[in-house]
């Protein structure tokens, strides 16, 4: 009997298995290769102190990172792409190369550093998924991470400042859109009718761009506007997440970003009163220690305490 695969991940919300884009690539590269996982969704009982998630778990293995745990399914015979040629395997990697480089910074730019986004969105859902008061620390963790990796990778000469580095990733996304769906085109898949290691990566990055109501949509509008692209995603949802997703009428999903515009105010207040309860404890006077009387001992009692000491 095979040893259980145990998936660690982000849960899902408008629509989608999970709305975080690894935690995506690897459920979707599941569906399509048939391995058995059984997915565990962080919740409130989640104690760990980083995002570092998927996490794949086995009796004998912890794997992280979608690239290790896609090759470490491979390694169990659970194989997306035993039927492409070795000119699509080619090709599968130089696409993996460019999402990673031109589309991943524009994705990671519009959940974790546009602060309209941030602040309204992806913040108040992070928060609301993991236990106090980790909730109050980790988004904005993972919101320097997102950072420090698009300015790591894309904040070197000329592009020094922030805004020109913004507007380079952006339009390095949009071009990126373009070529996927000029790839794409009324194929129901990259490399023919059956979905491969490509699709599972393409999906992961844009169902979450396509889906999740944000209020600053620069992106998501040029995306909307390559319907093949939207339509690959649509099936991908319909076709291999249908019995794990429940529909949501108009009238639910309007609760739901309710709900959602609630948690945001509720997670913004609780920063606001630990940032000033933090401004208060630095801005008060630092008394030195006190110093505890010494006590003196009579001749009499000294002596009396050595005996005490002595006796058995």
């Amino acid at each position: 009997m095979a040893a259980p695969l145990e998936l660690s991940c982000w849960g899902g919300g408008w629509g989608l298995p999970s709305v975080h884009s690894e935690s995506l690539v690897v459920m979707a590269y599941a569906k399509f290769c048939g391995a058995p996982l059984k997915v565990n969704v962080i919740d409130n009982t989640w104690r760990g102190s980083r995002g570092d998630v998927p996490i794949l778990t086995t009796e004998d293995n912890m794997v992280s990172q979608p690239a290790k745990i896609l090759n470490f399914l491979r390694k169990q015979k659970y194989n997306a792409d035993y039927e492409l040629s070795a000119k699509q395997g080619a090709d599968t990697l130089a696409y993996i190369a460019l999402l990673e480089e031109k589309l991943l910074p524009a994705v990671l730019h519009t959940f974790w550093v546009e602060s309209d986004n941030y602040f309204t969105v992806t913040k108040p859902w992070f928060a609301s998924q993991i236990p106090f008061p980790l909730s109050l620390i980790l988004p904005g963790r993972m919101s320097k991470g997102a950072l420090n990796r698009i300015l790591l990778t894309r904040g070197q000469p000329p592009l020094y400042h922030l805004r020109e580095v913004e507007a380079q990733i952006y339009r390095d996304a949009k071009e990126c859109l373009n070529l996927l769906s000029n790839r794409l085109g009324t194929s129901q898949f990259f490399f023919g009718d059956t979905p491969s290691t490509l699709d599972a990566y393409v999906f992961g990055f844009l169902a979450p761009l396509y889906k999740v109501r944000f209020p600053k949509v620069q992106l998501q509008e040029h995306l909307k506007q390559l319907s093949n692209l939207c339509r690959f995603c649509d099936d991908i949802l319909s076709s291999y997440f249908r019995l794990s997703l429940g529909g949501i009428s108009p009238a639910g999903q309007e609760t739901v970003d309710a709900n959602l515009q609630k948690l945001t105010q509720l997670v913004n207040k609780e920063s606001n009163l630990i940032e000033k309860m933090d401004d208060n404890l630095r801005q008060s006077p630092q008394l030195p220690p006190r110093k505890l009387p010494t006590l003196k001992l009579t001749p009499a009692e000294e002596e009396n305490n050595s005996f005490q000491r002595l006796s058995p």
